[in-house]
């Protein structure tokens, strides 16, 4: 992995946020970001025009710094051998600045589509197939991840590819301290549930007798400084109610905060949530976005809002609760732009002296 020279490598951002209809706006976001001295951009996948492998490769394309990441996608929606292609190739593409991010995904979605769901086992077989294939290795695997006789990609392959893991329930959060490079948190983790999160990881990593300290844990944080209201109904309320939306996903995220479940049930049930068509983050209008705030509890959304130090100082309280890095969420690089200036007057440095050689 190339070593960072960036003037933020602890804070990354999320490019195309959310729902998007025009992806060539990832060009100038990234370099807007790069710009700033933010460290790394970060790229999750939706099956329209967010297919993440090409939007890594323009990434890194316009970028020379900006570590570029998947954020995440899914291991059961490609050929193990098209994923690692993928990795090797971003890789060499940016000269090193490649981290795949990958997830268990939603279980609805790959109910719809025909896929098999993914269990810890077919992490930990994934992750081990991608290693060695990124050493050169030839490898024969017959396990939970499939039946593949023979898989080789070349013999002058040797990449060191940071591998990341995008979750955010306890077990699997240990899970991934015992395997991954890194891990990326979920948007809307309270400061306490970052803590126990981030605590999760490192046990993991400790009961595989591994550096606790070595698995980079990144917090992600919806922002929107100096916002107006629909601009804040769509970053944060709209967001937060689209992951509510989903089932299973929604008690999870509700869970690991220690909120009340009789709350998500009745904004399940409520007329407007109960009746929307798709996503709310890609179809509510602002009118149903004030409604379903007030259904909302203001504890629910744990982000950093509110004028530029107001939000610098929700950056230092996610370092405080024990995240190495964040991602700025939601927000576009000219809207979280005086967030970093005011982060510049109240950073410590030294929490970050030893772990900016790999950033992920």
């Amino acid at each position: 992995m190339a070593t960072p020279t960036s003037e933020f490598p602890e804070l990354g951002f999320y490019a195309l946020p959310g729902h998007t209809r025009t992806p060539a706006d990832l060009l100038d976001e990234v370099r807007a970001a790069e710009a700033l001295g933010v460290g790394s951009a970060w790229l999750s996948e939706r099956f329209d025009v967010k297919e993440v492998a090409a939007l890594a490769g323009a990434a890194g394309a316009v970028t020379d710094k900006l570590v570029i990441g998947t954020g995440a996608t899914n291991i059961n929606s490609r050929h193990p051998m098209l994923t690692a292609t993928m990795a090797s190739t971003l890789h060499r593409l940016t000269h090193g600045r490649f981290a795949l991010g990958v997830a268990r995904g939603v279980g609805i979605r790959y109910d719809l589509m025909g896929m098999k769901k993914v269990t810890n086992a077919h992490l930990s077989e994934f992750a081990d197939m991608m290693r060695k294939l990124w050493r050169g290795e030839r490898v024969s695997h017959n396990g939970k991840l499939g039946n593949y006789p023979y898989l080789h990609m070349n013999d002058w392959l040797d990449e060191d590819i940071p591998l990341m893991f995008v979750g955010f329930g306890p077990k699997s959060l240990r899970f991934a301290g015992s395997l991954f490079d890194g891990v990326i948190l979920h948007t809307f983790l309270s400061d306490q549930a970052l803590k126990k999160a981030v605590a999760c990881v490192r046990e993991g990593a400790e009961n595989a007798g591994r550096d606790p300290d070595a698995v980079k844990v990144w917090s992600v944080l919806a922002t929107a400084c100096d916002a107006d209201e629909a601009t804040y109904l769509k970053y944060i309320v709209a967001r937060m109610a689209t992951y509510l939306q989903a089932p299973n996903y929604g008690e999870l995220l509700v869970d690991i905060n220690g909120w009340d479940r009789a709350t998500l049930d009745a904004f399940r049930a409520d007329k407007v949530v109960s009746k929307m068509p798709g996503g709310i983050d890609s179809v509510a209008s602002t009118e149903q976005l004030r409604h379903i705030r007030d259904l909302l509890p203001e504890s629910w959304l744990p982000a950093a809002v509110g004028s530029a130090e107001d939000c610098a100082q929700r950056f230092n309280d996610q370092f405080e609760a024990g995240a190495d890095g964040i991602i700025i969420h939601a927000s576009q690089p000219h809207e979280f732009a005086p967030v970093l200036e005011a982060y510049r007057k109240v950073r410590d440095k030294s929490r970050f002296t030893d772990r900016t050689n790999r950033p992920c």
